[in-house]
């Protein structure tokens, strides 16, 4: 077996969000797995039904066309793309393993697989990490209101005038 290893961080460049979802593209899949793009390609169309929508779809002209926008240049290192690109959901990259059947992809799959994991457990921490911080954000709050009410007493104590008390105790003869 191939001992590949690309850093998380070049898989995680290349996850992008399309149509709401997160999706790698024909080209950087084909790259990480050492093939043309269209032979990538081809080894797709021959397998169609093994890539429902929700695994892989091709970007419209539409949606190449803001694609690019997003891009000051487009040349063919970076992100000139001539063609519509077939975009793989996590489930299609998992797909895409089966259908190439190289070590190479399999490495590359596991890899990307893993990577998408971490992402989603990331995702999980966040949304743990924020229900906490609300939590505590009202207890903050109902804090707050409290100290306020303090302050406002101390305040109101604080600006009444002194009023002219009698004094306490017995009167002495002779002193009023």
């Amino acid at each position: 077996m191939v001992a590949l290893a690309l850093p998380d961080q070049d898989i995680i460049n290349r996850i992008f969000h399309i149509r709401g979802l997160k999706v790698m593209l024909d080209r950087d899949l084909a790259e990480m797995y050492g093939v043309e793009t269209r032979v990538l390609k081809q080894a797709v169309r021959r397998n169609m039904s093994r890539f429902p929508e929700d695994f892989m779809f091709e970007m419209t002209p539409e949606e190449l066309d803001h694609w690019r926008s997003h891009f000051v240049t487009s040349n063919s290192e970076k992100m000139g793309l001539r063609y519509p690109p077939f975009c793989f959901t996590e489930q299609g990259v998992a797909m895409l393993s089966s259908v190439l059947n190289s070590d190479t992809a399999i490495q590359v799959n596991i890899q990307i697989i893993r990577v998408f994991a971490r992402m989603k457990q990331l995702l999980l921490d966040n949304k743990d990490l924020q229900l906490k911080m609300e939590q505590l954000e009202k207890v903050v709050s109902k804090h707050d209101k409290e100290i306020l009410a303090i302050f406002n007493a101390v305040k109101k104590l604080i600006e009444q005038p002194a009023k002219q008390r009698e004094p306490i105790g017995f009167p002495y003869p002779g002193k009023k």
